[in-house]
Order: C-alpha cells, then structure tokens, then sequence
C-alpha cells in the first residue's frame, strides 16, 4: 500500500486527483498506477486502469487471475468492473469513498449474481486517514484557487 501511496503523490504532482494503485503478482509488484485524468484529459484514466494496462502489458496477459491490486480509495464502478475483467483475484484499498465508491457505495458493483468475476474485497483501515488527509489537502489547495 505505501507504494500506492507515492503513485498517489506522483498524480497530484500533475494536478491529478491524488489516487494510486499497485499490482502484485507471487508478491511482486508487476505495475504502478495513478490518476492521469487532467495530465492526458482522459475521464476514463483512473490509477486502477493505468495500473491493469501496465500489468496486461508486463504479462502479455488480458487475465490478471494471480494478481491482488492495492488501492488508495475505493475503485469506483468503472474501475470495480475493470478489475473484474481483468479477473484480478483480490482488492485492498484504503479509505472508503462514499461518494464515488462502486464497491461499498452507490452501485456496489459486485453486489449481484450477474457479475462474471467475483474478487475478495478488503478495505485496510490501517490507512484509511492516511488517504483521507491526502484528499482533504488535495480539494482544499483547489478550493483556494
């Protein structure tokens, strides 16, 4: 997770919502992901996606069935069911996101007997206020502006 957390720092460096997101493999880590939203003006390039693209590639793989991905905050619904597709076979996040969370809040994606791929979920409260204050600093210097 502290890996996730300086891809984190990276995405705020380039004005980016300060979310990253690490993949590990047999206990390595195989790709690093942040939020490139602003930085290359794509709604959809969220740390969860840069990190699965980075990891298919590594792999030269569309499943990522061995895989458990670390999160800063709870994925949001896109991100949710990217990482079903990618089979990817656990997620650990941070801090919960009750307004764009797609696990835990609003859609709780994986919630129905319909999704193809089911992972473990787990939020890791040992870092939830650690991502927490990130955000908060983060929307509080753009409130400023």
């Amino acid at each position: 997770m502290k890996q996730a957390f300086i891809c984190a720092n990276k995405a705020a460096k380039h004005d980016d919502v300060p979310i990253g997101a690490v993949i590990v493999c047999d206990g390595k880590i195989i790709a690093r992901g942040r939020n490139k939203v602003q930085l290359n003006k794509n709604p959809t390039l969220h740390a969860e996606i840069d990190a699965i693209n980075k990891a298919c590639k590594k792999l030269a793989a569309k499943f990522l069935d061995n895989c458990e991905i670390y999160v800063t905050l709870e994925p949001c619904a896109m991100c949710a069911t990217a990482i079903s597709y990618a089979r990817i076979k656990n997620i650990y996040f941070a801090a919960m996101d009750e307004k764009g969370g797609g696990i835990f809040h609003n859609s709780k994606i994986f919630e129905t007997d319909k999704h193809l791929w089911k992972p473990f979920v787990q939020q890791l409260p040992k870092y939830e206020e650690q991502s927490a204050i990130m955000l908060k600093e983060f929307f509080k210097s753009k409130r400023k502006i």
